[in-house]
């Protein structure tokens, strides 16, 4: 065991309420990747994949704050990370991120910045049509599985890039993901997606959150979605839904509030062999755990599950400010402080990563 895989399982034990000691700073560049599957499901049919890479960077650069919102009024603080900095020197572990059903990369900034400073690779993307940054649309909310090939792809486009590639061991990959993220993060490992089982599920479960139009989309209703199925070029792409979208070299899975589970084949998560760590708040009324992370957990043969109390669904976005917490959702109603919350996640995924990469 490394000093460092050391320090971080000393932590994660401590429940993730104490700090590690940290030495370095972050940086933060940015990528554009493209795909003919991002611009099935853009607004405006663009191919792009917009992707963000947080790393170890050199000593003596200065980091600069990660905000989301109007300038000067932020509604989330993400975290720190000095733009375009130099890579520190060596290879390093990569994690690839999946940020949840209307969010993006900069929102899990807090998470990746942390898993950047310490000492691995972190590579995050803005998955089209189902992001904060463009319109939403149906096919963005409907192609779940696209989502890992977005997550491919910026893995590649970072493999081949001239100054990030000589930086990232790509044999050592990680993957994590939040809400709809944590879905995409487990076929990403070799979960298969199975739409006629979630439709399944929500026509004897209508009101289970699961299937339910949520906040971010509110067109996007049961009775909608399995509309749009119908249609011929969407059925055409809805045979391609149960397909193997691993991706190789993934060793290791890390997943807070996954959601959209029952649109997995139960049958793909018994065989998954990839090992699972599932951090879910038990009151999450988003991604219900009775229907969602629990399952996945009963179901998974690798799989830890560790349950926050009094932890919702938005807890694991970036901190919310005081403009952000006069808003809701998703900053209304957070009852334990985000910033534990967060702890928590980022020391045991430190020590879960660590002992699988």
């Amino acid at each position: 065991m490394t000093a460092r895989t050391l320090l971080i399982a000393l932590a994660a034990a401590s429940l993730g309420v104490c700090t590690l000691a940290r030495a370095g700073t972050v940086g933060e560049t940015h990528r554009v990747a493209h795909t003919p599957s991002a611009a099935l499901r853009d607004a405006q049919h663009r191919d792009d994949v917009r992707i963000t890479v947080w790393y170890p960077a050199a000593a003596g650069v200065a980091e600069t704050p990660l905000q989301i919102g109007p300038p000067g009024h932020p509604v989330f603080d993400a975290g720190r990370a000095a733009p375009d900095a130099p890579f520190a020197p060596g290879r390093h572990p990569v994690i690839l991120l999946s940020h949840g059903f209307g969010g993006s990369a900069r929102i899990m900034a807090w998470f990746g910045t942390a898993l950047a400073r310490a000492g691995d690779v972190v590579i995050a993307v803005d998955h089209p049509g189902t992001n904060a940054r463009d319109p939403m649309t149906m096919t963005g909310g409907l192609l779940v599985w696209d989502r890992a090939v977005d997550l491919r792809v910026a893995l590649d486009t970072a493999r081949h890039d001239a100054l990030i590639g000589p930086h990232i061991d790509a044999q050592h990959v990680g993957m994590a993901g939040f809400s709809m993220g944590g879905m995409a993060a487990m076929v990403s490992a070799g979960a298969r997606v199975d739409i006629d089982h979630y439709i399944q599920f929500c026509r004897s479960h209508p009101t289970d959150a699961t299937c339910t139009a949520q906040a971010e989309a509110p067109d996007q209703t049961l009775a909608a979605r399995e509309q749009a199925l119908k249609a011929p070029a969407m059925a055409a792409l809805a045979k391609h839904a149960g397909d193997d979208y691993a991706i190789p070299g993934v060793r290791a899975v890390f997943v807070m509030a996954p959601g959209g589970i029952q649109a997995l084949a139960p049958a793909s998560l018994r065989t998954l062999v990839t090992p699972v760590s599932i951090l879910l708040g038990d009151a999450d009324t988003v991604a219900p755990p009775a229907t969602n992370g629990r399952v996945v957990a009963a179901l998974l043969p690798h799989a830890t599950l560790k349950a926050l109390p009094d932890v919702g669904h938005y807890d694991f976005l970036a901190d919310c400010t005081a403009l952000g917490q006069q808003q809701e959702p998703p900053c209304q109603p957070i009852r334990v402080p985000q910033q534990r919350t967060h702890a928590t996640a980022i020391a045991i995924a430190e020590a879960f990563f660590a002992s699988h990469l």
